[in-house]
């Protein structure tokens, strides 16, 4: 694949490596669709080496973590006080983390509360819920955390498209993780409507993947499909999954994605997703952390990244169940994004689907997803705040919220 033309002909040096890097992915990374779960593949076994010492910035960054994750509390346990700084006999510094679950508010099989449950029960400390286009599930959530020691981050999937700007390609479907802090985005009827258009655009999907089955002699109604993603809740492509294997046209899930619904597939269809740049520029309007969910599956991350980074991209998933991408994790270095990663845990009845927790995410990857989304979040509490207070003032002629006046109020409030 050529570097692709700056304005005045040559490839940058910027270009150069992203060609590289995603040459890498497009060889090296085993393909994942949504949902299709991540599978290990067969692999030589490797010698076992010897456990690296933890430096002082890994053990300092778990600290850091640890103790935001549980805030009030102490070390959670005897090992998380034994790690030494230089000791070969230590295990590497890790917190155990989730980024990336969908409970049955939108394709998952799991409540939010009992995904909680769940990620309590394999020691995970810090859980994001990001349901596809909607963050109906977060409040049940943090509700359920409060019984166990373990942080929640409201977080969403929002379906994109991107489009080549060269008019080069076909568009290809990309997803957005947006994160936002403890007390949610700064604007949420903004967000909220934006959700709710893609939400109602699915019903629109849903409907037409039904017809292009029809056609290939498998029909089925909507209305069973509706039922499947129960009350309230918009259908995607895993809920006509479970239809298509109720009906017995497919022996399970992983096969009616593999022949039919997978993208471009010949019951694929498109919904009324926007552009991955709007979407990115909402979820930075809205004070969230955006980072780009399975990139690997994309036909060409590089140039999807490089938008995306323009747009204002924050990070990549980069870590899986099975590892680190290595192609993706030099895109990352190449557009300085976060390397993030997590299971995309649905809870199918798969024993290949990773669980909640398995992804080996670097307490440092984590430290800096922190950092970064530090001050994107106290602005977002900044900003709803003000919003409160002038509101206040318009309706009764006096302000009855105190203002948060200074960066130091923000850091040391409990909703970061």
């Amino acid at each position: 694949m050529p570097p692709p033309p700056t304005a005045t002909g040559a490839p940058t040096e910027e270009d150069s490596a992203a060609v590289v890097a995603a040459d890498a992915v497009a060889t090296s990374a085993p393909g994942a669709g949504d949902p299709e779960p991540q599978r290990k593949k067969g692999r030589r076994r490797k010698k076992k080496r010897r456990p690296r010492a933890p430096t002082e910035e890994e053990v300092a960054a778990r600290g850091f973590v640890l103790r935001w994750a549980s805030p009030g509390r102490e070390a959670a346990s005897e090992d998380e006080r034994d790690v030494e700084v230089g000791s070969a006999r230590a295990r590497r510094p890790r917190v155990a983390v989730e980024l990336h679950a969908h409970s049955a508010r939108s394709d998952g099989s799991l409540s939010p509360a009992e995904l909680v449950e769940r990620a309590h029960r394999n020691g995970v400390k810090v859980f994001a819920l990001t349901d596809h286009d909607t963050m109906a599930g977060v409040q049940e959530a943090m509700e359920a955390a409060k019984q166990y020691p373990i942080r929640i981050i409201p977080g969403v999937e929002i379906s994109a498209v991107h489009s080549p700007s060269d008019e080069s390609g076909a568009e290809e479907p990309v997803h957005i993780l947006a994160y936002y802090g403890s007390w949610g985005p700064a604007r949420p009827q903004e967000l909220e409507r934006f959700l709710a258009g893609i939400r109602e655009g699915r019903y629109a999907r849903a409907s037409e993947i039904l017809l292009k089955l029809r056609g290939l002699n498998m029909p089925m109604e909507l209305e069973d499909v509706c039922k499947i993603a129960g009350n309230g809740v918009a259908p995607g492509r895993l809920h006509v999954a479970r239809a298509m294997v109720d009906a017995g046209y497919v022996e399970n899930i992983r096969q009616a994605f593999s022949r039919y619904l997978y993208d471009g597939g010949p019951a694929y269809a498109t919904g009324s997703e926007r552009s991955g740049e709007s979407v990115v520029q909402l979820v930075c309007r809205t004070g969230g952390v955006a980072v780009l969910a399975h990139p690997w599956a994309l036909k060409n991350p590089g140039a999807v990244i490089k938008n995306l980074k323009a747009a204002g991209l924050c990070g990549i998933e980069v870590y899986r169940s099975d590892g680190k991408v290595s192609g993706l994790s030099d895109l990352a270095d190449t557009y300085e994004l976060l390397k993030l990663g997590g299971s995309d845990f649905h809870g199918r009845d798969d024993k290949d689907e990773p669980d909640i927790g398995s992804v080996d995410l670097p307490v440092l990857a984590l430290f800096k997803f922190l950092e970064k989304a530090k001050p994107i979040w106290c602005n977002a509490v900044k900003e709803t705040f003000a919003s409160i207070s002038e509101r206040t003032t318009d309706l009764n002629g006096s302000n009855r919220f105190r203002r948060i006046s200074s960066a130091g109020d923000l850091h040391s409030a409990p909703f970061f």
